[in-house]
């Protein structure tokens, strides 16, 4: 699919050509951006990395709604990081499977469309 042109409301529909990265950058929404981030299979977030890197500073609901509104599988892995004070603190880093990158691009897509058609 050729880039497409900019919509009226300045949201450009999904361009399934573009990196994961160039979608984080474009994306209408937090949700959207923590997909596009995941999309990329070098790539996963806890939440201490999450709120730097897509901002978002509630990462677990958005795994969480990724999965149940939308029925997205991910990767759960369990790990101790740094927390601000230096104390080891519990998380868990996700990280989306391969098997699950069509169905994350076509609800990524529905995202993009949804934003751009509540703005007109």
């Amino acid at each position: 699919m050729a880039n497409a042109a900019p919509t009226t409301s300045g949201i450009e529909p999904l361009d399934t050509t573009l990196s994961p990265s160039a979608l984080v950058s474009t994306a209408p929404t937090k949700i959207a951006r923590v997909l596009a981030y995941l999309l990329d299979p070098d790539q996963s977030l806890m939440r201490f990395e999450a709120s730097r890197l897509v901002g978002d500073t509630a990462l677990n609901s958005t795994i969480s709604k990724l999965a149940n509104d939308y029925g997205l599988l991910f990767e759960r892995t369990p790990e101790l990081a740094q927390n601000s004070w230096g104390a080891p603190t519990p998380v868990v880093r996700y990280r989306l499977p391969l098997a699950q990158h069509q169905r994350a691009r076509n609800v990524l897509k529905m995202l993009f469309s949804r934003r751009s058609k509540a703005r007109h």
